[in-house]
């Protein structure tokens, strides 16, 4: 079985794991979801910094779907200081069948999304802005970059057209 990975990036409260949930559950039984946070924080328990525990397994979580899962999706805010390197090498040993997306939305934005998730009483506007990195695109083969004017039908769809065209899903 050939496997497609999909990279979702962004902010913290930009709308990557509603995606990610919502492709996975799209594209239906085997698809494989590797959320930084469920790794990172409730796996391990780790902050996020330089060598963290979480980079090396969400790497060999990832590599464990090649061949077994149609789909992975990677998805996280997973900064490229910290994870480009990694994400970078999944993508070679997916031998390129990739797709990255990137959710570069302003601040206000950002803060907008975040008050109408469940997470908004969890951490407020302060963390989001000390978290905040504009622009931190991996600067790969098939990187899109998702804006504000983007709903998360428009990106749902946009992902779904993009792996329709390539012929890996078909509806």
């Amino acid at each position: 079985m050939e496997s497609i990975l999909i990279i979702i990036r962004g902010n913290s409260g930009s709308g990557k794991t509603t995606t990610a949930k919502r492709l996975q559950n799209h594209l239906g039984h085997g698809t494989l979801l590797v959320s930084q946070d469920v790794v990172r924080r409730e796996m391990l328990k780790v902050h996020d910094r330089e060598g963290n525990l979480a980079i090396d397994l969400i790497r060999q979580i990832a590599e464990y779907g090649k061949g077994k899962c149609k789909f992975v999706i990677v998805e996280g805010i997973l900064y490229k200081s910290l994870y480009g390197r990694m994400l970078k090498n999944l993508i070679q040993f997916y031998n390129q069948q990739s797709y990255t997306y990137y959710f570069d939305l302003s601040f206000e934005e950002t803060v907008i999304r975040h008050n109408s998730s469940s997470k908004k009483a969890e951490f407020g506007e302060e963390s989001l802005r000390n978290w905040w990195r504009p622009h931190d695109y991996l600067g790969v083969d098939r990187e899109t970059i998702l804006t504000n004017n983007m709903s998360q039908n428009d990106v749902l769809e946009l992902i779904l057209n993009q792996l329709q065209k390539e012929e890996f899903y078909t509806f």
